[in-house]
């Protein structure tokens, strides 16, 4: 018997091991792709949006820090990205923006990206919340384990935020007044890894309060069971 659990245990200790090391190496493989995309955005022209946008910016004092891509290839590059489908024509990025106010520009851009991670985090758990209603609607999920699902969705807004690891800086500008600094930013988190972190933060939390509901939450989510 204690052996049959040390193997289960190892199991599900390589099992998790595997996912973590696919999800860093999805995370590399995108900012390896990002860092290829604003070396040719360097020489490539912005469109006119961007271009309107960032004069817009800079006329009201925004700045970007020294050796930054220029804020209109940054919000070119944000534009773009928010256009970006996947196969299926989903969004392949979720975008969120933020701005913080600081004494110094560290202080001031750590809480930026905090704050533009607690978006992050409230948007997935909206698309979470809406596909549960969906399946009800359906008649595919109980309506007391849509219940205990969305409660506990609810309830994760911060665990999810944390889990969602790296984010994508897509653009970021700083004003600078004679007592603080004001710093912007726009992040970017794959839609697929972002669903991933926060299926199983979910998930870990229902078994926590007691609830077999995982099949059902993977069901609700599109994903296959394991």
């Amino acid at each position: 018997m204690k052996n049959s659990v040390f193997t289960i245990a190892c199991l599900l200790l390589f099992a998790g091991t595997s996912v973590f090391a696919q999800s860093q190496k999805e995370l590399i493989k995108e900012h390896k792709e990002m860092n290829k995309q604003s070396a040719s955005e360097l020489n490539a022209k912005s469109t006119k949006t961007a271009l309107r946008d960032a004069k817009k910016l800079t006329k009201e004092g925004w700045m970007t820090t020294p050796g930054a891509l220029p804020l209109d290839k940054q919000l070119d590059r944000a534009y773009k990205m928010q256009y970006e489908f996947d196969d299926n024509q989903y969004p392949k990025y979720i975008m969120a923006e933020a701005f913080s106010v600081g004494e110094s520009y560290d202080a001031a851009k750590m809480q930026a990206l905090e704050l533009a991670k607690q978006n992050l985090a409230g948007q997935i758990q909206t698309q979470m919340t809406e596909l549960v209603d969906n399946t009800v609607s359906n008649q595919q999920l109980k309506k007391d384990e849509a219940a205990s699902i969305v409660k506990t969705i609810t309830t994760s807004k911060n665990l999810i935020s944390q889990n969602l690891g790296r984010v994508i800086p897509v653009v970021e500008a700083y004003m600078e007044t004679r007592q603080s600094y004001r710093v912007l930013v726009r992040i970017a988190y794959n839609s697929d890894m972002a669903k991933q972190a926060a299926v199983k933060v979910v998930r870990d939390e229902l078994e926590k309060e007691g609830q077999d509901l995982h099949e059902q939450l993977d069901a609700v989510m599109g994903l296959k069971n394991n």
